[in-house]
């Protein structure tokens, strides 16, 4: 099955995550298909220069039977809120 998911990048207290499309049995940080977007927690304010999300191809994979996971669908719609607030 293809997920949706994060994989955790970085150094210890400066890590950031990329959200990538991979098959569920990879690893996290190992092998995947595709990267759609990344993700900086360690910014104080949310805007388009700590997270970006290629929603295009995100919607490309859903309709193709990608899953996403819990935390990832909880950091899109931080993505999606924070761009239609601009």
């Amino acid at each position: 099955m293809v997920k949706i998911r994060l994989s955790l990048h970085g150094n210890k207290n400066k890590h950031f995550y990329k959200i990538i499309v991979a098959n569920s049995r990879s690893p996290r940080n190992g092998r995947f298909i595709e990267q759609i977007g990344f993700f900086y927690p360690n910014k104080t304010q949310i805007n388009n220069k700590n997270m970006i999300l290629k929603t295009d191809r995100m919607l490309y994979w859903i309709k193709n039977g990608a899953q996403i996971t819990k935390k990832t669908k909880k950091i899109i719609n931080k993505i999606i809120r924070s761009k239609n607030k601009e």
